[in-house]
């Protein structure tokens, strides 16, 4: 069954790649946004003289997928009706401090084995991937930032990789032109990045974290999980983003028994390349199993324990590793306190397919929220909220 969706974008035709497949026609925007339309519909709409940009943007019926997934895709508008708080695969999160968290696509290239949100195309539990229209991203984001007050950091990460979506330059330009953003940030596996990418997000975006987490080549694609990783591209778009005046910090996953002898190599690398003129050259994490993420075997270590071990590099390589929210700028700032508690019993309008499976994509007071119910999309039904963390929500009913 179709994905119910907006009007896409309307955009020119060196953007889109098109083939048939059977009985449709496919089309594929920047390589990410996946049209499938049935080919006789198509045909008959050009026979009216109507262009295929305008064919593409607006005929239904039409399937949505994430070309790189192979997911199905929702394309998140304003008009679509669909709230960008409240849920964490997409939209906006405010945790209570001057950092906002920005997600404007879900879905990765990579098969990261210790992914925290099973990612990519191994997935087990991914159902859905979104994508969010850029104007209504800024809009929405402008209003945040109006509440919070100067100072703001707008980091753009996600549930996989957010270079992948392909209004990036828009995005961070936008975000950029808002008076009360400081800093704009984003997290990548550095695989969609290129030397003309990089020079055009130069002048708005301060910071990149950059994951590396392996030197050895082999053991980088295998902690990737995935041969299309390409460590020595990543590399270079390293030393590329230290050339230019964006900051780089590298942020490996250290998942113990995997890549215990790379760190060191990892952080000899980031400071010879030039890593942390302004932020921490690195920013190491401790793997961590998640219940909903993907699973590896690794050496149990504890949060002391990897820390005394942070420790011991700091003074032999003479560089902060334990870092802290000052490091940053990150201070307690303003937050919208509008939404749901748990034990509530709300009504709830279904209007699309959910992330997990077992899901639906639920709408009520300006909020989304994850609906576990087997209730399809359409329905409107009472449910009970069952977890609440930083304005995010699941429920059942």
């Amino acid at each position: 069954m179709p994905l119910k969706t907006q009007n896409l974008r309307v955009l020119p035709m060196n953007f889109i790649e098109s083939y048939h497949e059977g009985s449709e026609r496919v089309f594929v925007l920047h390589g990410i946004i996946e049209i499938r339309i049935p080919s006789k519909a198509f045909q008959q709409h050009l026979d009216r003289g109507r262009t295929v940009e305008e064919i593409i943007s607006s005929l239904e019926p039409r399937i949505l997928k994430n070309h790189v997934t192979g997911r199905n895709l929702v394309y998140v508008t304003r008009e679509s009706g669909i709230p960008l708080r409240g849920h964490n695969a997409f939209g906006l999160i405010d945790r209570g401090t001057n950092v906002i968290q920005v997600r404007p696509i879900s879905g990765c290239n990579m098969n990261c084995i210790f992914c925290a949100v099973d990612e990519g195309r191994g997935t087990k539990t991914r159902a859905t991937d979104y994508i969010v229209e850029p104007e209504y991203l800024l809009e929405e984001f402008r209003k945040i930032a109006e509440l919070k007050g100067a100072g703001i950091e707008a980091h753009i990460d996600g549930q996989g990789e957010p270079f992948l979506y392909p209004y990036m330059v828009e995005l961070v330009k936008g975000v950029k032109s808002i008076p009360e953003v400081n800093v704009v940030s984003a997290q990548t596996n550095g695989m969609p990045l290129n030397e003309k990418l990089i020079q055009e997000l130069e002048p708005y975006m301060s910071r990149i974290n950059l994951s590396i987490n392996a030197i050895d080549s082999e053991l980088a694609a295998k902690m990737a999980g995935t041969t299309d990783y390409d460590l020595n591209h990543v590399m270079n778009v390293a030393r590329i983003i230290a050339d230019s005046e964006i900051d780089l910090l590298i942020a490996p996953v250290w998942v113990p028994g995997w890549n215990d002898n790379e760190i060191t190599r990892i952080i000899d690398f980031a400071m010879k390349v030039g890593a942390g003129r302004v932020y921490p050259p690195l920013g190491l994490q401790k793997y961590l199993s998640h219940k909903n993420g993907r699973k590896v075997r690794a050496k149990r270590v504890s949060f002391p324990a990897f820390y005394e071990r942070l420790r011991n590099m700091e003074k032999e390589h003479n560089i902060k590793l334990v870092l802290e929210k000052s490091d940053f700028g990150i201070v307690p700032g303003r937050r919208d306190r509008a939404g749901y508690r748990k034990g509530d019993v709300i009504s709830i309008e279904l209007v699309e397919a959910g992330r997990l499976s077992g899901e639906v994509l639920g709408i009520c007071g300006g909020r989304t929220i994850a609906v576990i119910t087997r209730k399809a999309p359409g329905s409107t039904i009472k449910a009970k909220i069952v977890r609440v963390k930083d304005d995010m929500y699941l429920a059942e009913g």
